[in-house]
């Protein structure tokens, strides 16, 4: 009789190993769902993460994309662990059926996350040009679940198996660049949750009072230059104008690139390469994100007073929520 052939280590912890990766993947796609619907700043030791939260490619059918990959991930969870629930001894004939569909399930899911994070690497080389820990991070979860996916199991038809990798790569690809057709064809877009008409929003202005070294870099910003690109209904550029205040932040000179703005200058965005709002030029230097006011006066050769009262730590995030 032949011998039955022995599971290697990965194919015997395989599943705990998608288990606890696609676990992980799922906290951390949820903490970004949570900043991003609560317009925080998410905590990272790099400055592109705040550029790439706040473009339009982290918002998908007027959610944020984090809510998307943490749907992803724990269904990549459930695939990988129930079956591990189901007693062989008494359900076998459900267990290996769950068994069988589940790795087709994590195979599939896999394949797609891969592909879809593969697309988002490369908007953050060629489109956003920024550095994002999260995005690397993901990308290289869900990579590490295809992986234990194909590696997890014995399967019995290779050439079946990649088949349908194939189909399911080109379905991602091709629904990645739907969804995301309106944006690289059009540029910056609104994102959907701030869509009202500005006529029919209540007053964006800034609530915090200013002090004299807020205004005296606003000038100086104003003097030497700067501007600051935003978009009427951007929370990030409504954050910037909180940390400056009511008073110094009419010295800073604003170009507003959503065309359904007042005054807006959409080419002007366009000539200067804006791609995430807000964005700072100063000195033919862009610099996306919200900045503090300190680093405003350092990148900028401001040497007046820094006694800013403000910071992103302190300003209150009382931007109202536009509902289409």
């Amino acid at each position: 009789m032949r011998r039955r052939r022995q599971p290697s280590f990965i194919q015997r912890w395989s599943r705990y190993l998608i288990g606890g990766i696609a676990t992980t993947g799922a906290a951390l796609t949820g903490y970004l769902t949570y900043v991003k619907l609560s317009n925080g700043d998410a905590a990272c030791p790099v400055k592109g993460c705040e550029q790439v939260l706040s473009s339009d490619y982290a918002t998908v059918f007027g959610q944020p994309l984090a809510l998307f990959g943490c749907l992803a991930y724990l269904s990549m969870v459930a695939f990988a662990l129930v079956p591990i629930f189901i007693s062989e001894e008494t359900q076998a004939e459900l267990r290996q059926k769950l068994d069988d569909w589940t790795w087709t399930l994590l195979f599939w899911g896999g394949a797609a996350m891969t592909v879809f994070s593969g697309y988002l690497m490369y908007l953050l080389t060629t489109e956003l040009k920024s550095f994002c820990i999260y995005c690397v991070g993901s990308a290289l979860m869900s990579t590490s679940l295809l992986v234990l996916a194909v590696l997890g199991r014995h399967w019995e038809d290779i050439g079946k198996l990649v088949f349908q990798g194939v189909i399911v790569a080109m379905l991602t690809l091709m629904g990645t660049l739907g969804v995301y057709a309106s944006i690289n064809g059009n540029g910056p877009v609104r994102a959907a949750v701030y869509q009202a008409q500005p006529e029919n929003n209540p007053s964006f202005e800034a609530t915090t009072e200013s002090g004299p070294a807020e205004i005296a870099l606003a000038t100086h910003l104003k003097e030497i230059g700067a501007k600051k690109y935003s978009a009427w209904w951007c929370p990030h550029c409504y954050s910037q104008r909180q940390l400056f205040g009511r008073e110094a932040f009419k010295a800073i000179d604003a170009v507003e690139c959503d065309a359904s703005g007042e005054d807006a200058q959409p080419q002007a965005c366009q000539t200067a390469e804006v791609r995430s709002y807000p964005t700072w030029v100063i000195n033919g230097t862009n610099y996306p994100g919200v900045m503090e006011l300190s680093e405003l006066a350092e990148v900028s050769g401001y040497d007046g007073p820094t006694d800013f009262q403000h910071s992103s730590q302190t300003i209150p995030n009382d931007m109202p929520l536009i509902q289409q």
